[in-house]
């Protein structure tokens, strides 16, 4: 069974967290220890919560669930190197209002640069963590759109995608991150700027011929 650290657990990370737990071997890893021990006794048997050093090295796919910044210094960890990277983060400036980068580079391009021997990976960026707290039946088919140059590392992902309750949508390679920020920060805006809660995630619609 594959072994999936979670770094962080803001709401993303322990959103992911109850739905990955006890379908795949989770590792926890926060800076408060006491806190993410409490966690994850209140999950299925089974999640071991480790330092940050100690979950990277026990894991085959990293989850660095972390604002971008704090990302950012996590990815220059050189135990990184041959993992499967999966970057969940929007680089949202401090007041919501909009992305601190774009257009040229991303997130998750930044990271790859920091970490060059994982292999990252960009999903969960486009959906509130509220999502997580409804049955997996209401989003499983819920698109979580996945960007990666490693297209085994991508196809990884889009399993962990599936294993926590929604549909696995790829959008080519990690460049693609450009598109799917901005699209995370327009979800945002129309959670919060425009009243419309966190109980929405951004779809495409396919029309018949």
């Amino acid at each position: 069974m594959t072994t999936i650290a979670i770094i962080g657990l803001g709401n993303m990370g322990k959103g992911l967290a109850k739905r990955l737990a006890g379908r795949s071997n989770l590792v926890l890893a926060s800076r408060d220890k006491a806190a993410a021990t409490a966690f994850a006794a209140t999950l299925p048997a089974g999640v071991t919560v480790l330092d940050q050093d100690a979950a990277i090295a026990k894991a085959d796919i990293v989850v660095l669930a972390l604002p971008y910044a704090a990302a950012l210094e996590a990815a220059a960890n050189p135990a990184l190197a041959g993992k499967v990277v999966l970057d969940i983060s929007n680089p949202v400036k401090a007041d919501f209002s909009g992305l601190t980068i774009g257009h040229t580079t991303s997130a998750s391009e930044e990271l790859q640069a920091a970490a060059p021997g994982a292999k990252v990976v960009k999903a969960f960026n486009t959906i509130f963590a509220s999502l997580f707290d409804l049955p997996a039946t209401q989003t499983a088919a819920i698109p979580v759109f996945v960007a990666g140059n490693d297209e085994a590392a991508t196809a990884v992902v889009a399993e962990v995608v599936t294993l926590a309750g929604f549909a696995a949508e790829q959008t080519g390679s990690l460049d693609a991150a450009r598109l799917l920020e901005p699209l995370g920060m327009l979800n945002i805006r129309f959670g919060y700027g425009l009243g419309h809660g966190t109980g929405i995630a951004p779809a495409w619609t396919k029309l018949a011929a």
